[in-house]
């Protein structure tokens, strides 16, 4: 089985549909999407539409959570703030329905999917050090785990508890008695100096990784963006891809 994990569309509409369409192309049989479908980007409502229509597992993001009142957003910094009451105030009803009924964590496939971390994924922690990988060790209960929430693409290999390699490789042929953490990525606001869209096909008879990297009309959404009055640092950030 072939299955293609996303993560973090920001309301980006653009870099959606870009994804969307390099998906089909891969033919997946199952499509995960990891969380945060608004928030930042300009089409909120357009997103949750489409991601709804095409994935089969959509978790909740701190974005999503926070746009719905289920989660507190006093540490989110003043452009994501201001972007956040943006959204609220746009989005529909029907869409801040579905939100509420969104999780951030769900095992699938013999997969562990979580928005930003296996360990208490309520609390909204980022991955961004050996040592954090290494607290999540335990918290693994399958083989695999995709996350997302950090917009960095990156593959954890784990030997055991305290041997972990980090790979940034596009390709990873994964070893069938290790463990991996797998950030797939962001495709609304990559933050890894590559403003192209990213996304993840994980096939599962040849047990292995690919990352997808795709281009979008960035100065489209940046358009809408600055019509919007959303605010400039996040407007700048996409052309920078960080």
């Amino acid at each position: 089985m072939k299955i293609a994990v996303y993560s973090d569309v920001h309301g980006n509409l653009e870099a959606l549909t870009s994804v969307l369409k390099d998906m089909k192309r891969e033919e997946p049989d199952k499509t995960y999407f990891l969380g945060d479908l608004v928030g930042y980007g300009p089409n909120p409502n357009e997103c949750v539409d489409l991601i709804r229509e095409n994935s089969d597992v959509v978790l909740a993001g701190n974005h999503d959570w926070a746009a719905v009142g289920l989660a507190d957003s006093s540490a989110f910094n003043p452009h994501a703030l201001e972007s956040l009451t943006w959204t609220i105030e746009v989005l529909t009803d029907a869409n801040k329905t579905f939100l509420k009924t969104l999780v951030p964590h769900a095992m699938a496939d013999n997969v562990q999917l979580a928005h930003s971390t296996p360990l208490n994924p309520e609390e909204w922690r980022y991955l961004l050090s050996l040592q954090d990988a290494m607290d999540n060790y335990e918290a693994l209960k399958k083989n695999i785990c995709f996350v997302g929430h950090s917009h960095q693409p990156m593959i954890m290999e784990y030997a055991d508890a305290s041997n972990l390699i980090p790979i940034r490789d596009l390709y990873k042929t994964l070893e069938p008695n290790r463990k991996y953490l797998i950030n797939v990525g962001s495709v609304g606001q990559p933050r890894d100096s590559n403003r192209d869209a990213c996304y993840l096909v994980y096939d599962e008879k040849e047990h292995n990784v690919e990352y997808r990297r795709v281009e979008y009309d960035v100065a489209r959404t940046q358009k809408k963006m600055t019509k919007l009055k959303l605010p400039e640092y996040l407007i700048r950030r996409l052309g920078e891809g960080r």
